[in-house]
């Protein structure tokens, strides 16, 4: 439990956790920063690490003069196309092995169907969507090798997905950090940036709902 309230302080208080990092350990903060980002994208067990959120913080951070933003950005972008790599030929070698097992939390058979309509009906770019949407940004990667997605395909939209998602998030904390409002309200900000992430989720979700019901009744009609 103590664990528990330790992880959900540190989410929520990201900037001041960094500061201290920074103020003990100096640059090996960016190691630590490279682990995180591609622990999160690299490996299915994992996607309740901290991704937009640490992006957004290291870049309020940089802003500080604490760390640098470009070394952030180039060292955070190598982590997620690392990650995401990993995460790709794993599903690649092992990912059809595990589907075939009986059903568990993380991996049921109906996950990678419904993930194999969503790459049919949006493309190589679910790979770049996914980036910016938390919990399916890691297992993205890992449905794209069970599904055979070519790899010089996947590694294409994997790259332009990184160089999006890492920038961006990283510039906004930059830019934002600072901000009188943003400071002394950071677990709100933490907090939207976790609630919009997660709208096309809810949205997908919903809408899956919808389908599935409608072609249940559709069959129960037929019979």
């Amino acid at each position: 439990m103590e664990l528990i309230k330790y992880c959900f302080d540190f989410v929520m208080h990201l900037d001041k956790h960094l500061l201290t990092l920074v103020s003990d350990y100096g640059m090996w903060v960016n190691l630590l920063l490279f682990v995180i980002v591609f622990a999160e994208t690299g490996f299915v067990a994992t996607p309740f690490l901290p991704g937009d959120s640490l992006l957004f913080a290291a870049g309020a951070i940089a802003a500080t003069g604490a760390l640098n933003i470009y070394v952030i950005i180039a060292i955070l972008v190598i982590a997620a196309i690392a990650g995401d790599t990993l995460n790709y030929w794993v599903g690649h070698y092992i990912g059809s092995k595990v589907f075939k097992k009986q059903k568990s939390l993380f991996f049921n058979p109906e996950y990678l169907d419904r993930t194999n309509k969503f790459f049919e009906k949006y493309g190589g770019k679910t790979i770049i969507i996914a980036r910016f949407v938390p919990i399916i940004r890691t297992f993205a990667p890992f449905i794209a090798g069970v599904g055979r997605m070519s790899y010089l395909r996947f590694a294409l939209y994997n790259v332009v997905g990184a160089f999006c998602w890492v920038p961006i998030l990283a510039c906004m904390g930059f830019f934002l950090g600072n901000l009188s409002f943003v400071k002394h309200n950071f677990s709100f900000m933490v907090i939207a940036i976790i609630v919009i992430s997660l709208i096309p989720v809810v949205v997908e979700y919903f809408k899956y709902s919808k389908e599935k019901n409608t072609t249940a009744n559709a069959h129960n009609s037929g019979e």
